[in-house]
């Protein structure tokens, strides 16, 4: 399993666009949006700064990008190529090959977050203790897994033709309710209602919890920590029945 992890991650360091995407992009919108305006300007219904707030957002942000989009397409080829069917008939178990692709995507999220830190310290002058710093990365770093999770499981419930644009649906879908393009303060409430109980919104809770010197809230981390076992649970079912049809 270890070494598919290492290939897996290899692969997607030489994919330029996949980087550019997880990486460069999440920091350009965090300069064009969390940047417009002096770093003390405040977020509507929040304790947060403009700077502060779209930090955190940007940094989960770039992670999904990475866990959630590096999985279901490159799965869903995977499979229509016959890659899926020749590991299965090496010693690696099924749940090793999900929780290696599930693992590696959380590798190559890391990248995401420390890039969006080091430009909101540098450019926006963001500052934080060092336990917050070493916390926000650790909290956005193992949400991204229950993404990475859900990227597995739609790599299996969907064909390569139709990964591509089911994912992008739940990929904007989930950010934009989510919260992680604007603060869901601003939305109506029946909107703010269903926001709440989306894991992108508990994903960017925690980082926001953090910022503000407070531990993320228990049901934030429930509401994830539920979201993951379904995601995965789902991922190994789905990769179980696949394997039926070989």
């Amino acid at each position: 399993m270890h070494q598919l992890v290492r290939l897996e991650v290899r692969r997607a360091l030489r994919n330029k666009k996949f980087l550019f995407f997880s990486v460069v992009h999440p920091t350009a919108l965090f300069l064009l949006i969390g940047g417009t305006r002096n770093g003390t300007t405040p977020v509507l219904g929040t304790e947060l700064t403009l700077a502060a707030f779209y930090m955190v957002a940007m940094a989960s942000f770039g992670a999904l990008t990475a866990a959630l989009m590096g999985n279901s397409e490159r799965i869903a080829k995977e499979r229509e190529k016959g890659w899926v069917r020749q590991l299965r008939l090496t010693a690696l178990p099924g749940r090793g090959y999900v929780l290696a692709k599930t693992a590696s995507a959380g590798v190559i999220a890391l990248p995401s977050i420390v890039v969006v830190f080091v430009v909101a310290a540098v450019v926006k002058d963001v500052r934080l203790d060092a336990w917050q710093w070493a916390a926000l990365t650790g909290a956005i770093w193992a949400g991204s897994l229950v993404f990475a999770a859900l990227g597995v499981a739609l790599g299996y419930l969907v064909s390569g033709d139709a990964a591509r644009p089911v994912t992008m649906i739940v990929y904007f879908g989930l950010s934009l309710l989510g919260g992680l393009w604007m603060p869901t303060t601003v939305y109506p409430q029946w909107l703010r209602s269903l926001a709440a109980w989306l894991p992108t919104h508990a994903y960017a809770a925690l980082g926001q919890a953090i910022e503000l010197g407070h531990a993320p809230q228990v049901s934030d981390v429930a509401l994830l920590t539920g979201y993951f076992v379904l995601f995965a649970g789902a991922a190994a079912w789905l990769y179980r029945k696949d394997s039926l049809k070989a």
